[in-house]
């Protein structure tokens, strides 16, 4: 019998390997298994690449004393003589502050509201209304900025304006107010017309989420008396904590670059010095005037403050709620 076993058991090793024996694919024998998957995702990387990289070698045009009419190895070197120029410009700390100031307000309102609208219309129980509500909702982010300046600044006129009209019919008031030529009202026209056009758009993400949890935890919510706030405060909320977490990290990382499209389209020349954020500045004392350089050093400003910004959220996010994008 002890002959039998060690034979069986010489047997069995010669057919099964060891675990010693096992090796890792390589990472060429991957990549021809799966062929497909990656020349799927070639086109993308490119794209990526050609985007969002390569024009880094531009950012060597802060250094410079740049004119266009020279190649590159004729260019005059300046070393950080833009940036010293860009730091003593009391127009840029002026900027800085309206940029702060409407990405801050974007980011408490235009971050909770698309959740609290996520949440509450996974609440309505007619699905014929819910999609129509939803459909309504992010219809406005295809709008081009173009039109909602125009909607917005025909709603706001003292000149048949519905707001204006609103508020003088009601006796809030007793003549019209000048929403648009007033820059203490400017932050708050942008803020509440960005919340306008992205809240349904915003919440697409949010939705998607919510209908990942269990609804065995509804179940068990309701048979313990919990009614649907606290449903939602105690399910929904912490169900979808992965997904507020990570947006909220790069929504921190884009703070500082807002874009002008909004800005650009609502201002005038009687709210300027509350709407023009740093890439407007980078247009109108950059671009508009041939300084290309001033222009590009301004441009890697916003780029490097906002990497600092993502890291340092994604940073923090890490070490107190255990989320992050790295």
């Amino acid at each position: 019998m002890e002959t039998l076993s060690a034979k069986n058991k010489s047997d069995f090793s010669s057919v099964t390997p060891s675990p010693q024996k096992k090796r890792k694919k390589g990472f060429w024998q991957i990549l021809v298994q799966q062929k497909y998957l990656y020349l799927m995702s070639l086109p993308f990387v490119i794209w990526c690449f050609v985007f969002n990289y390569l024009p880094i070698w531009g950012w060597t045009m802060a250094f410079q004393n740049y004119k266009p009419s020279k190649s590159f190895s004729e260019q005059e070197w300046v070393g950080l003589k833009q940036f010293v120029t860009l730091f003593q410009d009391e127009r840029f700390y002026l900027v800085l502050r309206n940029t702060l100031a409407m990405s801050i307000m974007g980011l408490i309102f235009g971050f909770v509201v698309p959740i609290f609208f996520a949440v509450f219309l996974n609440e309505l129980k007619g699905t014929m209304f819910k999609r129509t509500v939803q459909t309504v909702s992010y219809l406005p982010h295809f709008v081009s900025w173009v039109v909602v300046g125009g909607i917005i600044t025909k709603m706001l006129s003292i000149d048949g304006g519905i707001v204006n009209e609103l508020l003088l019919t009601t006796g809030i008031i007793n003549e019209p107010i000048q929403f648009m030529a007033q820059g203490k009202w400017f932050w708050g026209i942008v803020t509440a017309s960005d919340i306008w056009k992205e809240t349904g758009w915003n919440a697409i993400i949010y939705l998607a989420a919510i209908t990942g949890i269990d609804k065995e935890l509804y179940e068990a919510a309701r048979v313990d008396g919990a009614g649907r706030l606290r449903q939602m405060w105690n399910i929904t909320l912490p169900g979808i904590r992965t997904t507020i977490s990570v947006l909220l990290i790069m929504s921190i990382g884009h703070l500082i670059g807002i874009g002008f499209e909004k800005q650009f389209q609502l201002q005038n020349s009687l709210v300027l010095d509350y709407s023009e954020v740093l890439d407007l500045y980078a247009l109108n004392y950059g671009i508009k005037i041939s300084r290309f350089s001033y222009g590009t050093a301004i441009s890697m400003f916003t780029s490097v403050v906002s990497v600092m910004l993502l890291l340092t959220a994604n940073g923090i996010m890490k070490k107190t709620t255990k989320e992050s994008i790295m």
